[in-house]
């Protein structure tokens, strides 16, 4: 029976650090019993960034108060609350407005004209005017590998493994982490080499001239972060669930490479190289067979402002450049930022999956971003598991 204090208590909400003191657990322990349905948890009124808790649930798991049978496992929404309610994330990471894409508030395609991945890596992770590459050193040994992506999956494995112990990090010591993750993922893609910066290395690594570089520079700023897609998601719910940095990140990159958007990717590729082969009425036949690719990206219905500023600086040679209009002009919508990487791979004669090779580096600082968002500012991830399967026992 419920003593007279605890029943007071049983509709109370709570706010995480009295949550944390009461269960004597860690963050990534509540953020666990909130997303596995243990611990129902809603926005705070005062704050929407910071999350309550139900006090009966923390009762329950801290031992204060039995178990109803059957309710441990399920998921308990709060009372003012449907069952229904829509799914949501909150992020600061980015956010597309106006026919634009901006990174904590600031302009991306403006921030492509003179900032270093670096620089924007420390914008999305929010280190303001701390420098978490200053403490990164190089990573002595090659990473294994046939490919660069191959290389890349491997450099993110060895450091999931390697940081999966579950212990108390600040917000700066992640920042650190993230740097070192980025700084061995760039070295298990262009090899060892001077301590240059993230898109110098690559450039290196793959013979482009130094007066050509920014290219590259541009295209892996633009490749940062795309907003709250599916490769974010993930990341969030690897977080979300305790995963480092590294674990959430290689999640976040696994599902970006199994995406529409590096099949559309893949697609353009060999449509740029058949315009290269085959002269730039290849457009008006691709086109006629209904296997255009490159053009046209529900996201971005007035066209993706990050393939207009990488188009822009990429001064491409009149065949393609006369292809591009032409499949603009028949299809009626604008490039696709997939397709202006491939553009900007064919102008520096880099190696056949180098753009998605650009996109996925790039978009790796954004996904240690959204890892580092959701362990230190998000939300919980609340989402409900609706059986559809056959009634239990009834085979």
């Amino acid at each position: 029976m419920q003593s007279a204090e605890t029943a007071s208590q049983a509709g109370r909400w709570i706010g995480r650090g009295e949550a944390l003191a009461r269960l004597g657990v860690k963050a990534q322990t509540l953020y666990a019993y909130v997303s596995r349905g243990r611990i129902a948890a809603r926005p705070d009124p005062n704050d929407p960034r910071r999350s309550l808790y139900a006090v009966a649930d923390i009762m329950r798991l801290s031992g204060d108060e039995p178990a109803a049978a059957g309710e441990i496992g399920q998921w308990l929404p709060p009372p003012e609350e449907s069952a229904d309610a829509e799914f949501e994330l909150r992020s600061a990471v980015s956010i597309s407005a106006q026919g634009r894409l901006f990174y904590r508030g600031m302009d991306a395609g403006q921030l492509a004209e003179a900032a270093t991945l670096e620089d924007v890596a420390r914008l999305l992770w929010d280190a303001r005017s701390a420098n978490p590459f200053a403490e990164v050193r190089p990573r002595v040994g090659a990473t294994p590998g046939h490919s660069a992506r191959g290389r890349l999956f491997a450099a993110l494995a060895r450091r999931a493994e390697e940081d999966a112990e579950l212990k108390a990090r600040s917000a700066e010591a992640l920042r650190v982490e993230c740097a070192r993750v980025l700084d061995e993922a760039v070295d298990a893609v262009a090899g060892s080499g001077p301590r240059l910066f993230l898109h110098q290395r690559l450039a290196r690594a793959w013979k482009v001239r130094e007066s050509d570089a920014h290219l590259i520079r541009r295209a892996l700023v633009l490749s940062a972060d795309a907003g709250l897609d599916a490769p974010a998601l993930a990341t969030r719910a690897a977080a979300d669930g305790g995963a480092s940095p590294a674990g959430a990140a290689l999640s976040g990159l696994a599902t970006l490479a199994g995406s529409s958007g590096i099949i559309d990717l893949a697609r353009a590729s060999a449509w740029v190289v058949a315009v290269r082969r085959q002269a730039a009425d290849a457009a008006r036949r691709a086109h006629e067979a209904g296997v255009l690719s490159g053009f046209g990206d529900p996201a971005w219905p007035r066209g993706d402002p990050r393939a207009a500023a990488l188009l822009q600086a990429v001064g491409l040679p009149e065949d393609l450049a006369r292809a591009m209009r032409e499949g603009e002009q028949m299809t009626g919508r604008a490039p696709t930022f997939g397709l202006a990487l491939v553009a900007v791979a064919r102008r520096l004669e880099l190696p056949r999956d180098a753009a998605a090779d650009l996109l996925m580096i790039g978009r790796l600082a954004g996904l240690l971003a959204h890892a580092l968002d959701q362990t230190t500012n998000g939300s919980p991830i609340r989402a409900r598991l609706r059986y559809v399967g056959p009634e239990p026992g009834a085979n």
